[in-house]
């Protein structure tokens, strides 16, 4: 559980300090949150917890280099009217906005896309107070080691205080949405993927059946097709109640993927409107999640792989959407892509009115299959890897655990999960 001895709302650089030289003479451990959202532990502490809630503002725009300066407490949902105001917008976001920069940087958010990386890749500079209480100020160009390593901090090599971010002009983003097969968009996947800049599909376990998504550049006015009807009554409220009957008669499981998919995604729908408005949507579900980077050329046999293992075995139910996401490689040492393309793949079990479904046999089948195909694991979703996987999945981590250890030589911002990354 997470239950800290204390807990601070620092509201300035000074304050963050004093908490940590408090910690450093009590021999305390300290961890940083920021908006709560992640599913794994990764934010817990019995020691000191920090939320940077209150340093949240944006320091400096940089208009020339469309170039945007925040404390690192902000949260997306209120960084995105800031950056309307000056005309500028992040190129890429996640799906959920009520998130802190430094946390979303630091667990390695990502959307889809792939000429854009995750978004720790629009970060140009980032300043970060390490356990003894020094700043460093870390870019491309001054403690460049530190920042390869910071920008997926993991939250474990100090307190990011501030980010820079690189920006865009604001944009319009339309969505367009329409039904194909699995075998479809596997046999033709390049294609897809030149096609629309943030290219996504839903693959619908139990069936053949999957739902595309492209968004793109767009000058069109702002147009929506949700409906409450659609989105709440049937989208939400019914699939609820069916997917709670399901918990007493799993064989129904199909039955909705392949019923939904018929009923919500077999139209072809358009909508467009601000970037932001387009990325991120509303999360109204409990759920399980894990979510696993591969190298992008085994997305077809991977997903092959998956659903046979559904056929072999009727037992095993998998709710709807498999979510497949294609991200650009970059060079940050503990990034699930780091110097590959990857494709994530993210799967779902509903916690229909909060009751846990059964998952441990999808969950263990999916985890095989992904390490198989070579995977990463997302480090704010549930995964039951240790050190000896991290250490064969990423070139880079004996390098991130030397810098680690350099700045943080006690281990004052390690918590138990952590541990099992570390040790």
């Amino acid at each position: 559980g997470c239950c800290p001895e204390m807990y601070y709302q620092p509201t300035s650089v000074e304050e963050v300090r004093e908490v940590l030289a408090l910690a450093r003479q009590q021999n305390k451990k300290v961890k940083v949150v920021g908006g709560g959202h992640s599913p794994s532990d990764i934010a817990c502490t019995d020691g000191f917890m920090i939320h940077m809630g209150k340093m949240n503002r944006v320091l400096q725009v940089d208009k020339e280099k469309k170039q945007v300066t925040v404390e690192a407490g902000i949260l997306l949902t209120d960084l995105h009217p800031q950056l309307d105001k000056h005309g500028l917008a992040l190129s890429n976001l996640g799906a959920v906005s009520d998130v802190t920069a430094g946390g979303v940087i630091g667990s390695g958010t990502h959307n889809t896309g792939i000429k854009h990386g995750i978004l720790a890749t629009q970060v140009v500079a980032l300043t970060l107070m390490t356990a003894d209480g020094v700043i460093l100020e870390c870019s491309e160009s001054s403690n460049a080691e530190v920042f390869q390593a910071a920008r997926v901090h993991l939250g474990c090599l100090g307190v990011i205080l501030t980010i820079t971010l690189q920006c865009v002009p604001q944009f319009h983003l339309q969505e367009t949405s329409f039904p194909s097969t699995l075998k479809e968009v596997l046999d033709n996947l390049d294609s897809h993927l030149k096609k629309s800049e943030y290219f996504r599909f839903l693959w619908f376990p139990h069936s053949e059946n999957v739902s595309i998504i492209y968004q793109d550049h767009t000058n069109k006015p702002p147009s929506s097709a949700a409906s409450w009807f659609w989105d709440y009554a049937i989208g939400f409220y019914l699939l609820e109640f069916l997917l709670w009957t399901s918990t007493f008669l799993p064989c129904l499981v199909g039955w909705i993927n392949r019923f939904f998919f018929w009923l919500l995604f077999t139209r072809k729908k358009e909508s467009s409107n601000l970037s932001h408005r387009v990325f991120t949507y509303e999360c109204r579900f409990k759920q399980h999640v894990q979510d696993w980077a591969i190298p992008r050329e085994n997305t077809k046999e991977a997903l092959l792989e998956l659903k046979a293992m559904l056929e072999a075995h009727p037992k095993v139910v998998a709710h709807y959407p498999v979510e497949v996401r294609f991200t650009r490689g970059d060079d940050i040492l503990l990034s699930p892509c780091f110097q590959r393309d990857s494709c994530y793949m993210n799967i779902i079990m509903y916690r229909p009115y909060g009751k846990d479904v059964p998952r441990l046999d999808y969950w263990v089948a999916y985890e095989t299959i992904m390490k198989k195909f070579g995977g990463r694991p997302h480090w704010a979703k549930a995964h039951n890897c240790t050190r000896k996987d991290f250490e064969k999945m990423y070139p880079a981590f004996p390098k991130f655990c030397a810098i680690r250890e350099k700045l943080d030589p006690t281990g004052m911002f390690l918590n138990s999960y952590l541990e099992k990354v570390f040790y």
